[in-house]
């Protein structure tokens, strides 16, 4: 077993390099996982390099990687390994991305149907610096993949599209199966943690996605551990379901270096089930909330029962 995060990660962007380190809490057993190696691991680490794939579980330090990767499940991340945003707490480089690779839809494609994907998901770093904020190329992707994989499922995780007007309509239009867009943390926390992005737009975004499409389903994450309060959790819940959004996820903030924002507590295995009773209890089809929960881990599994949700609501 190790402790989450114990290699030395770089610090992998200017401004963060230039902050003075933040204080690191002992982290608490909980938070512990195998440390990644098995045959099956080195097989879909291979197939990802093969076909010039970026994973957000390779560039987000993500702490599932060891069994998302032995199971050949992988989140692809489009549009290069660059974002124009400097977010706190992510581990993701930022600078002045490169130009869009023409390749990478049917790349990724690709490297689906070698991994044998029933379900996959989709993100992308920020690109602030295109008119449509990358959405034509998500439309690209979702095409290429519906061509090659007619089977597999879509996800995506997009980023706000702040301020390009038609980019949410033109992803919505391709249909992707789950339409995920993450708030990351409660609204106090926006200017430390994530300014470049605004907590009610992000709101309006995901209901937006509902009134264009009604059958899609929606989902957003966040991380706990940042400094806000209880009641402040509860009010977001009720701000997503204001906004009629599936599913939730709630996870455990773990700081990448000690130049990212500090943990400022560890949240209790105890806690995140109260948050996952609360959640449903607000009218939620499907939860996941606990220490290791991320957006994106056993992505396949949760489809699965967000359609089996569905089906029983609507009995």
């Amino acid at each position: 077993m190790v402790t989450l995060f114990q290699a030395k990660n770089p610090v992998r962007h200017p401004e963060k390099a230039n902050r003075p380190d933040s204080p690191s809490l002992r982290k608490p057993d909980w938070i512990k996982v195998k440390a990644p190696g098995s045959q099956s691991y080195k097989q879909t680490a291979k197939t990802i390099k093969d076909n010039e794939i970026v994973t957000v579980c390779t560039e987000a330090a993500c702490p599932n990687i060891g069994e998302c990767f032995e199971k050949k499940h992988a989140s692809m991340m489009i549009m290069g390994e660059i974002c124009t945003r400097a977010c706190a707490f992510c581990n993701v480089a930022t600078g002045k991305p490169l130009p869009l690779d023409e390749n990478e839809p049917q790349n990724v494609a690709n490297g689906i149907a070698k991994l044998g994907l029933e379900h996959v998901v989709i993100t992308s770093v920020d690109r602030d610096d295109l008119s449509d904020g990358g959405a034509g190329h998500f439309v690209k992707v979702i095409n290429a993949i519906r061509k090659k994989c007619p089977n597999t499922t879509i996800e995506i995780l997009t980023p706000d599209f702040l301020r390009k007007d038609g980019a949410l309509e033109q992803v919505v239009a391709a249909k992707p199966d789950v339409y995920n867009h993450n708030l990351e943390t409660v609204p106090s926390n926006y200017l430390s943690v994530c300014p470049g992005s605004r907590y009610f737009y992000s709101i309006r975004l995901l209901q937006r996605v509902k009134e264009i499409d009604p059958s899609m389903f929606t989902k957003s994450g966040i991380m706990v551990g940042l400094g806000e309060t209880r009641n402040e959790v509860l009010q977001l819940m009720d701000d997503l379901r204001s906004a009629d959004v599936d599913f939730l996820t709630i996870g455990q903030y773990l700081q990448p270096t000690r130049k990212h924002h500090p943990v400022k507590s560890f949240v209790t295995p105890e806690e995140f089930k109260s948050y996952e009773k609360i959640a449903y209890s607000k009218g939620f089809l499907l939860v996941s909330s606990s220490p290791l929960t991320r957006s994106s881990h056993h992505a396949g599994e949760d489809f699965a029962k967000l359609r089996e949700a569905r089906l029983k609501k609507n009995a």
